[in-house]
């Protein structure tokens, strides 16, 4: 999957490229991997993967149990991921999309906007299953609103994906369309998951709104009235001025 603006250029995306050093660092030093041997093999192994999952995850009913602690964990969570499927699936998406979100909204802006986003997507899935002891972890929420910022920012991108089902040929669509139909299969998911935590999609949809929101809020430009040419009342000035030669009656 790739993704490309109408007008050619070369992005150096070195926020998203921390981001995801980042957690594959982490991925790869903690348990999930199983790549590190400090924490053992087997039942133990099993174990410790428990353990720091609970350390660093987000647990819905112990975030409103008044401990200080737990508030700072939607934040740590980002950065957990639960098998290599799940870190080089989030990746993935980071890197095709994140790349020119960043080169919009400029490194630091990019990365504040990246943390909050995931921050309160996993607050407001841990307020909708409020009694639930499963941990969350993942930069999920983080990565959706990523899509949905760069849904209102680069709408008229093209997508190269790959489609097992066709015998993995490259297919170009529109971002608009990719991302609004991985939104709706993400709301479908939300709607069905009445049993509580399992994929927290409802975290994808809140963090995919948020993101389209925040740059709509945030970039979005009225179109401006026509401005009248000082003392000559009703008479719109040209936007531009033709030069020598060009469109000269």
């Amino acid at each position: 999957m790739s993704a490309s603006f109408p007008s050619p250029r070369t992005v150096f995306s070195r926020m998203t490229n921390i981001l995801i050093g980042i957690c594959c660092v982490v991925f790869v030093i903690g348990p999930a991997s199983g790549l590190n041997g400090i924490h053992g093999t087997g039942e133990s192994l099993l174990q410790a993967q428990s353990a720091y999952f609970a350390r660093w995850g987000v647990i819905p009913r112990d975030l409103w149990s008044g401990d200080p602690k737990a508030l700072l964990t939607p934040l740590t969570a980002l950065f957990v991921h639960g098998s290599w499927l799940h870190l080089l699936g989030n990746m993935l998406f980071l890197y095709v999309f994140g790349g020119m979100a960043e080169a919009r909204m400029g490194r630091l802006h990019f990365a504040v906007f990246y943390v909050l986003t995931g921050y309160v997507a996993l607050m407001g899935y841990a307020a909708a299953h409020a009694e639930s002891g499963q941990t969350l972890v993942g930069a999920s929420g983080s990565i959706s609103g990523v899509l949905g910022a760069f849904l209102y920012l680069f709408p008229r991108a093209r997508v190269t994906s790959l489609f097992p089902f066709l015998f993995f040929l490259p297919l170009r669509f529109p971002a608009w369309a990719v991302l609004l139909f991985w939104f709706v299969l993400q709301w479908l998911a939300a709607q069905r998951a009445v049993n509580g935590p399992g994929v927290a999609y409802l975290a994808h949809v809140v963090g995919f709104v948020l993101g389209f929101l925040y740059a709509w809020v945030r970039y979005h430009v009225p179109d401006a009235p026509p401005q009248a040419a000082p003392g000559l009342p009703g008479r719109v000035e040209p936007t531009e001025r033709p030069t020598e030669g060009e469109s000269q009656p």
